[in-house]
């Protein structure tokens, strides 16, 4: 295959040395089209050397092969790592001051950017509306990762791995290319039919994990990081929905076209998701890690540990239910039908049954209409990028299975199931 590599101006372009590498070894031919920042970052010479193909950075270079227009007409994929800010928004509003953004108009083929910048920047609306815009057009956007910045500084807005980007870019190639191992995110964003399959619709989303205080200090939660309720946020928001993301303890930049409503505990969770509910909402899906429990009791003052020899015991917490939030919204609803309700099932499984029957038996207990079962634990789901989830509905004995893979891809398979259920 045909590669642009695009290279913009941003301290991250040293990583794009081995997503190139990475490329090259697939057996791709690739082109590295530099910005001229990016060529303060890295030089001409490295990128020559490591392709093997010569580098231009001007619509003025090679004028006789018109290589502005013969770049994007030729390439299979144009992936740019990293994509700067600045990058971004030249993209989204079509300039074309320079060969990569003029290549980006003529191309024809997949395009995959890659973002890395500040975090303050990454949540900027002009970026969230500029990411918002591209995806909108088709275009496959990596979302960042979180960590370690320039300097001190840390939080999303980080580069992902030369493996990761390159793994998406693969993905979105295979799905351009109607392979078996097409990656529905792909099709999502490029077919334009598909990406108003929620236009006109309230959808709510909870993301996150609910912490129960115990005292000022401590709190009861879990290890989600709200990674695949944002993922589902984004994607009903490409597909044109009005959002509503509940989000409980996320560390994550909101998603762009998402109305974000930050909660903490299961009950008021509980609270706001309620009230999007009443706002005529056509789909929940409830993603969020809700506590099954919380202390019976909340202590103002910081619960000390007594010392000495005669020291008491630690002390005993005593717990409570939390409500049943799906439970609560299928009771609720009735006879209606609507809203359409999804529900989530993280499980280990245990000497009881596997993780597929535990499944099994919270869709018929929850009563919702399809249910998102994942199997999680250390290093498992919580906190990572990639997953596998089991799709079950009850008027369906088969069930669909998907991943191990993003997030992203997770979050277009459960919109197509959801889109089923709507009848669109």
């Amino acid at each position: 295959m045909r590669v642009v590599l695009g290279v913009s101006g941003g301290i991250a372009a040293y990583k794009a040395c081995l997503v190139l590498r990475l490329l090259t070894e697939a057996g791709h031919e690739v082109t590295v089209v530099p910005t001229r920042a990016a060529l303060r970052f890295v030089g001409t010479a490295t990128w020559e050397a490591l392709s093997g193909r010569p580098v231009a950075t001007e619509v003025w270079d090679d004028v006789p092969g018109v290589a502005h227009v013969r770049l994007g007409q030729e390439a299979d994929l144009v992936l740019v790592a990293p994509a700067t800010a600045d990058l971004l928004a030249r993209a989204a509003h079509g300039l074309a001051d320079d060969l990569l953004t003029t290549t980006l108009l003529v191309a024809r083929c997949p395009v995959v950017l890659a973002p890395a910048m500040h975090t303050e920047m990454w949540g900027h609306a002009s970026t969230v509306d500029n990411v918002a815009t591209l995806r909108g057009r088709g275009v496959h956007v990596v979302e960042p990762a979180s960590g370690r910045l320039t300097g001190t500084d840390s939080g999303p807005g980080r580069l992902p791995e030369p493996e990761e980007i390159v793994a998406a870019a693969l993905r979105v190639l295979d799905g351009w290319s109607g392979t078996d191992d097409a990656d529905p995110a792909v099709q999502s964003g490029a077919d334009a039919d598909r990406s108003k399959h929620l236009a006109g619709r309230h959808v709510v989303v909870s993301a996150g994990g609910t912490r129960e205080p115990l005292d000022p200090v401590r709190f009861l939660g879990n290890r989600s990081s709200g990674k695949q309720g944002y993922a589902l946020a984004a994607e009903a928001a490409r597909r044109g929905a009005r959002v509503t993301l509940v989000s409980a303890n996320v560390d994550l930049p909101a998603p762009g076209g998402t109305e974000v409503v930050a909660v903490e505990t299961a009950l008021q969770l509980q609270d706001a998701v309620g009230e999007a509910v009443r706002d005529d909402a056509d789909v929940v899906v409830m993603a969020a890690a809700v506590a099954d429990f919380r202390p019976a009791a909340y202590t103002d003052r910081k619960i000390k540990k007594e010392h000495g020899v005669d020291a008491a015991e630690a002390p005993v917490v005593e717990l409570v239910r939390n409500p049943d939030v799906l439970a609560g919204l299928v009771a609720d609803r009735g006879d209606a039908g609507r809203p359409v309700l999804v529900g989530f099932a993280a499980e280990t499984g245990d000497d009881q049954g596997s993780v597929l029957e535990h499944a099994r038996d919270k869709l018929g207990r929850k009563g919702c209409d399809l249910l998102v079962a994942n199997e999680v634990g250390p290093g498992v789901t919580f906190g990572q990028d990639t997953t596998t989830v089991h799709l079950l509905r009850p008027d369906v004995e088969d069930v669909r299975t998907v991943g191990p893979t993003g997030k992203d891809r997770v979050a277009v398979a459960v919109w197509d199931e959801v889109a089923a259920l709507l009848g669109t």
